[in-house]
């Protein structure tokens, strides 16, 4: 090879070696499609887990309620959202109940309330209407005006007893 082809040969080689303007924006919409197609698949995967842990929760804080009915004889009194009523402490030990539940509301413990002798509420949650009725689903009859798990003022229900 002489100077000039020497030249021109690394000169040549050194234009390959990167990527259009035009192949990188070949990939970055590829890359943006993908994600457009993912993002909502994981939205509804985490709204279908916060749904399902919901649902345990609330039978597991219904049948704390249940059990203090039969060692008492009586429910607990009415308390205001978020305070763990009298003498529930230890039957409520696997619920947080004074934290946030997995609705973005707070708990509520209902004697006598909204026309029903006893019920485990959810007080001003956060999520959606959508995922209130994925969850209706999810625990009943996909009606939120009817079955165990009901719409009351400020938020939800899961009766006990009616």
């Amino acid at each position: 090879m002489d100077g000039v082809d020497k030249t021109m040969f690394l000169a040549s080689a050194r234009v390959r070696a990167g990527f259009t303007l035009t192949e990188l924006m070949i990939v970055v919409a590829i890359v943006g499609l993908l994600a457009a197609i993912a993002i909502p698949s994981f939205a509804r995967a985490r709204e279908r887990a916060l749904n399902v842990r919901f649902a345990a929760d609330l039978q597991v804080t219904k049948s704390a309620f249940t059990e203090y009915s039969l060692d008492h004889g009586k429910y607990p009194p009415d308390t205001t959202p978020g305070m763990v009523p009298q003498g529930m402490a230890d039957y409520l030990r696997r619920v947080e109940w004074t934290k946030l539940n997995t609705l973005g509301g707070q708990w509520d413990w209902d004697n006598s309330q909204f026309g029903y002798k006893a019920g485990v509420s959810v007080y001003r949650p956060t999520a959606s209407s959508g995922q209130l009725l994925q969850l209706d689903k999810t625990i009943d009859d996909g009606n939120l005006a009817t079955g165990e798990f009901r719409s009351r003022s400020d938020g939800y229900i899961g009766i006990i007893e009616d």
